[in-house]
């Protein structure tokens, strides 16, 4: 015969302290909160225990921890490693009481001991709707990113990605938690890109690593390629090309990215190109850019797209800022007007603010390299009608390196000259993103 299951410590404790399910369940929502307090973290304090749960833990028969946070409350309560509190207690490890016969009782025992059993696995899951809704959210955030203002996609983004969290800590179904998962990384690319549009260098980089993370744990190689792509962006605008090359490099090795994923990376080599000075390489990744050789898709950069994606209008207007670098003045021009242009075809409503102010900014920046400053001044007009919380980073440094150009030699004496750069001052002295990234230089400048 079976022997019974010696006493674990935490039945001992339970039993010394005369706690009935009830009196237990009122000291662990008091030491949740205390948890909570000590660990600054609220979700703890909402913590409960059902009578299930109870007689389960108390049964002996629990062979892992419980989830998080119950270790830690348990701890709390009882002054004990948790994992010590499910193992058999220290007078009774040795000994296990054995029974001759079963009686009626134990096996009643034993079904409703296997039916809690069943009962908390089953309650280890979320609603699949619920997962649907969060899907639905990051589409919106995605495909809405360049006409919702950043301070409201950050805020949507930091929700969506919350959210994720949580029910990642609710559910063990695989499925659920991969796609969970992939939730939570997308989430996190998305606060990257904000972050970067608000002048926040550190936190853009620590959002890319953390989607990166996610989508290693689930071996997804287009949620990988776009996070190093973007670390890769971010570390040439903070003044480290080739670190930007051996990122891009390792972002092209992943499978399963389609067309657009791509051309994305081909843009971001190329501009790493140019900072490192390299005009044939820059010039040829440009033209890979625009030559992909295969129309393949992938549920990232194609599917969800918006800002996951790449649309030629932002290829062209990238690569603009590529020909800006290496000085061609040409190459730049027809680039931003070619982005401008398709930008023009869009219906009312659906022009991205944040590309056309680049996009216009990169022409007036070409014609300046040409000293044609009434050009310029046209090309910058409507960027200065952009409202303060869209003036992302990329056209506050953009403008930077156009006041630059305003102060060679053969400006000096125009008075127009003085008047534009005084412009660009002010304009960029009232945004979000010159007050959230204080100094942080942006290695753009030509």
């Amino acid at each position: 015969m079976a022997p019974q299951a010696a006493p674990t410590l935490l039945k001992r404790l339970v039993d010394d302290a005369h706690q009935t399910y009830e009196v237990f369940a009122q000291d662990y929502q008091e030491a949740a909160r205390e948890v909570a307090a000590q660990r600054q973290d609220r979700r703890i304090a909402t913590a409960t225990v059902s009578e299930i749960t109870f007689r389960r833990w108390t049964s002996g028969k629990v062979q892992t921890l419980p989830q998080h946070p119950a270790p830690l409350i348990l701890e709390h309560m009882y002054g004990h490693p948790a994992r010590s509190l499910f193992q058999p207690a220290p007078e009774a490890s040795l000994r296990a009481l054995a029974v001759s016969t079963i009686e009626e009782s134990e096996l009643d025992m034993t079904a409703r001991d296997a039916a809690a059993h069943a009962e908390d696995a089953a309650s280890l899951t979320v609603p699949d709707i619920s997962l649907d809704r969060l899907h639905d959210a990051i589409l919106d955030i995605a495909r809405t990113y360049n006409s919702t203002s950043p301070p409201e996609v950050h805020r949507k983004a930091k929700e969506l990605l919350l959210d994720a969290q949580d029910k990642l800590e609710r559910t063990q179904v695989l499925r659920q938690r991969e796609q969970l998962y992939l939730t939570a990384g997308q989430a996190a690319a998305m606060l990257s890109a904000v972050c970067f549009d608000l002048g926040a260098l550190q936190p853009a980089v620590q959002h890319s690593r953390t989607a990166i993370l996610y989508g290693q744990i689930i071996e997804h190689g287009p949620l990988q390629a776009y996070a190093h792509g973007a670390l890769a962006f971010l570390a040439y605008w903070s003044g480290r090309p080739s670190d930007a090359l051996n990122l891009v490099r390792t972002a092209q090795g992943f499978g399963g990215l389609g067309a657009t994923a791509r051309s994305r990376l081909a843009v971001i080599e190329a501009r790493a190109h140019a900072h490192l000075g390299d005009r044939e390489q820059a010039v040829r990744a440009v033209r890979d850019s625009l030559d992909i050789h295969h129309s393949d898709r992938d549920e990232l950069h194609d599917d969800i797209g918006g800002e996951f994606g790449f649309t030629p209008e932002r290829l062209a207007m990238s690569n603009a800022t590529t020909f800006l670098l290496v000085g061609d003045a040409t190459g730049a021009e027809e680039a931003a007007t070619h982005a401008l242009r398709l930008l023009d075809e869009r219906p009312d409503g659906a022009r991205p603010m944040l590309i056309s102010s680049q996009a216009s900014t990169d022409l007036a920046r070409a014609r300046l390299l040409r000293r044609e400053l009434d050009g310029a001044c046209e090309a910058l007009e409507p960027v200065f009608d952009v409202p303060r919380d869209w003036r992302g980073a990329g056209v506050l440094e953009r403008l930077a390196a156009a006041r630059a150009q305003l102060t060679h030699p053969d400006f000096r004496t125009a008075a127009q000259a003085s008047d534009l750069g005084e412009r660009i001052e002010e304009f960029s002295a009232v945004s979000v993103s010159r007050n959230l990234g204080g100094s942080a230089h942006l290695a753009l400048d030509t």
